[in-house]
C-alpha cells in the first residue's frame, strides 16, 4: 500500500499500517533498552565478581588473624589475655567497621586500642599496688614517652593504616562502578532517537526487506546519537579504572594487605612481649612521674598473669592468591577502560547485526544500498551534525552527568588511598604527622586531642553504593580536588542554564 500514513518510515509503498508502525516502534525502543541493560549487566557482574572476590578475601584475612590470637593467647599470657578479651575483640570489631565503611577514625581506634590495653595490663602487672583510673590517667601521659609496647603501636598505625584506607577504598570502587553501570543503564531513550531506532532496525520490514541488515556506519550513527551522554562517562570511567589498578598494585606492593593485615595478632604479641620485659623499668618511670601508689591489701600474686610459655606464632601467608587476584582484576579492569565508546560498534555487531562498512546492498535508511555520511565522532558535542538522530547538545542528561562527579569523587577517594590518605578524616593529617601520631601514643590524650580538633568533625557524605550491608561514605580531600567542590559544583550543574554544558 501507499506510505502517505507513515510517521517515521519512508513514505513509499509499504506493508506497513499506522498501528503496525507504532508496534514497532514501542517494540524497537524496548529491544534496544534491553540490549543496553544486558550489556551494562555484563559489566556489573564482572565489577560485583571482583568486588566479592576481594572482599571475601580481605574479610578471610581478618577472620584468621583474630582466630589465630583467640587459639595462641591464652596459653602464652594467661589472665593477661583471658581478662582482657573484651580489648582484642572490641580492636577487630572497629577495624571491621572501618572497612565496611563506619564513619570512624582508624588511627583513634588504634591509639584507643593500645591506651585501654595499657592501662589493664599495667594493673595486672602490679596487683600490689592499689592504681586507681586518676593514676592510670598520670600513668598513660608519662608512659606515652617511654613507648611500652615498644616501637609496635607505631609500625603498626602506619601499615594498617594504609593496607586498610587501600582495602576499603579499593572494595568501594567496584561498587561505585558497578552502580553508574547500572543507573546509567537505566536512562530512557528520548523520542527522536526512539525513531531513529525503529527508522534502523524495523523500517525495512515495512518495506517488505527484511532479511536486509543495517549498513554498519548507518548503525553507528545512530547508536553513537543515542547514546552521546553516555559516551561523556568514558573520560571519567578511564580514570576510575586506572585508579583501581593503581591501589590493586599498591595492595599487592607497598601496602601489602597479606602481610599487614594477616600479621596483626602477631604484632600485637611482640608488643605485648616489649611490655613484660620492660615492665620493671617502664614501673619505675611512672612511679618517679606519678608517685608511689597505695600497696593493695589484696596483695594477689601475678604469677598466673605472665606468659605461661613461648608459643609460636605464625602467619599463614596467602600472598599468591592475593597475586592472583590482583592481576586477574587488573585484567578485566583494563579490559573495561573503554566500554563507553566502544559500546556502539559493541551494538551494532552483536545486537543490531548490522552489516559491514563496505556492504552496498544493506539497509541505509531509505533503501537498500551503501551508506555515504561520515561516521561521528563520540559523546554529546561530536552529535551537532549527526544526520540520524537529532541531538540537542545544550541538553545534557542530568542523570549521566551525576554519574560522571559519582565517579569522579570515587577516583579523587582512590587517588588519596594510593598515597595512604584517608580521604573522610584527610583534615586531621596535622595532627597526624605530629608527636601524637607519629609515637606509638597509647593514650587516651591523643584521642582527646583529635576527638577536640575541628579536623574530625562529622565528615561530609555523599550516597554511593552499599558494601556489605553498610553505607559507603565519602568526604573531602586537600590533595586532590574535594569531594565537597565536586558536589557543589553537580548541585551548580542541576540547576544551571541547559547550555552551561555547551
Amino acid at each position: 500500500i501507499l506510505g502517505e500514513h507513515l510517521r517515521i518510515c519512508p513514505q513509499g509503498y509499504t506493508c506497513c499500517t499506522s498501528e503496525m508502525e507504532e508496534n514497532f516502534a514501542n517494540k524497537s525502543r524496548s529491544e534496544f533498552e534491553a540490549m543496553m541493560k544486558e550489556a551494562g549487566r555484563s559489566v556489573q557482574a564482572t565489577l560485583t565478581a571482583q568486588h566479592r572476590s576481594f572482599d571475601s578475601y580481605f574479610q578471610d584475612l581478618l577472620n584468621k588473624s583474630e582466630k589465630a590470637l583467640y587459639d595462641a593467647f591464652p596459653s602464652m599470657y594467661g589472665e593477661l589475655y583471658t581478662q582482657n578479651v573484651k580489648v582484642f575483640k572490641d580492636l577487630y570489631s572497629e577495624l571491621r567497621r572501618y572497612y565496611r565503611s563506619s564513619n570512624i577514625n582508624l588511627e583513634e581506634a588504634l591509639n584507643e586500642f593500645w591506651t585501654r590495653l595499657l592501662e589493664r595490663l599495667f594493673k595486672q602487672l602490679n596487683p600490689q599496688y592499689h592504681i586507681t583510673d586518676e593514676y592510670l590517667d598520670c600513668m598513660v601521659k608519662h608512659a606515652e614517652q617511654h613507648r611500652p609496647f615498644g616501637e609496635v603501636p607505631r609500625d603498626l598505625k602506619v601499615k594498617a593504616t594504609r593496607a586498610f584506607i587501600a582495602a576499603r577504598s579499593y572494595a568501594q570502587g567496584f561498587l561505585v562502578g558497578s552502580d553508574v553501570v547500572r543507573k546509567v543503564s537505566q536512562v530512557s531513550l528520548s523520542h527522536e532517537c526512539t525513531r531513529a531506532i525503529m527508522k534502523l532496525m524495523y523500517c525495512p520490514h515495512c518495506r517488505g526487506m527484511s532479511s536486509v541488515k543495517p549498513c554498519n556506519n548507518y548503525c553507528l550513527n545512530v547508536v553513537k546519537g543515542c547514546l552521546a551522554n553516555q559516551a561523556d562517562l568514558s573520560t571519567e570511567w578511564k580514570y576510575l579504572m586506572d585508579a583501581l589498578i593503581g591501589v590493586a598494585d599498591r595492595i599487592d606492593g607497598p601496602y601489602n594487605v597479606d602481610t599487614v593485615i594477616g600479621t596483626i595478632h602477631m604484632r600485637i604479641a611482640e608488643a605485648i612481649s616489649n611490655l613484660q620485659e620492660n615492665k620493671d623499668s617502664i614501673t619505675s618511670k611512672v612511679f618517679q612521674g606519678c608517685g608511689n601508689p597505695k600497696i593493695s591489701t589484696k596483695g594477689s600474686s601475678s604469677e598466673d598473669k605472665k606468659r605461661r610459655g613461648k608459643v609460636t606464632l605464625e602467619a599463614k601467608s596467602s600472598a599468591q592468591a592475593l597475586e592472583m587476584l590482583v592481576l586477574d582484576a587488573k585484567g578485566n579492569l583494563t579490559a573495561l577502560k573503554t566500554y563507553w565508546i566502544t559500546l556502539p560498534s559493541s551494538l551494532c555487531s552483536k545486537k543490531v547485526m548490522a552489516s559491514s562498512a563496505s556492504d552496498d546492498k544493506c539497509w541505509n535508511g531509505m533503501t537498500k544500498g551503501s551508506y555515504l555520511p561520515e561516521v561521528m565522532g563520540d559523546g554529546l558535542a561530536n552529535q551537532i551534525n549527526n544526520p540520524e538522530v537529532e541531538v540537542d547538545i545544550t541538553k545534557p542528561d542530568m542523570t549521566i552527568r551525576q554519574q560522571i562527579m559519582q565517579l569522579k569523587i570515587m577516583t579523587n577517594r582512590l587517588g588519596n588511598a594510593n598515597i595512604g590518605n584517608d580521604v573522610d578524616f584527610q583534615d586531621t593529617s596535622d595532627d597526624m604527622s605530629g608527636s601524637g601520631s607519629g609515637d606509638s601514643c597509647p593514650d587516651d590524650v591523643c584521642g582527646k586531642r583529635l576527638s577536640k580538633s575541628p579536623s574530625t568533625r562529622q565528615p561530609e557524605t555523599h550516597a554511593i553504593p552499599k558494601q556489605s550491608g553498610h553505607g559507603v561514605h565519602g568526604a573531602s580531600s586537600r590533595s586532590l580536588p574535594s569531594a565537597s567542590l565536586l558536589l557543589l559544583l553537580l548541585s551548580v550543574a542541576a540547576i544551571a542554564p541547559q547550555h552551561l554544558w555547551r
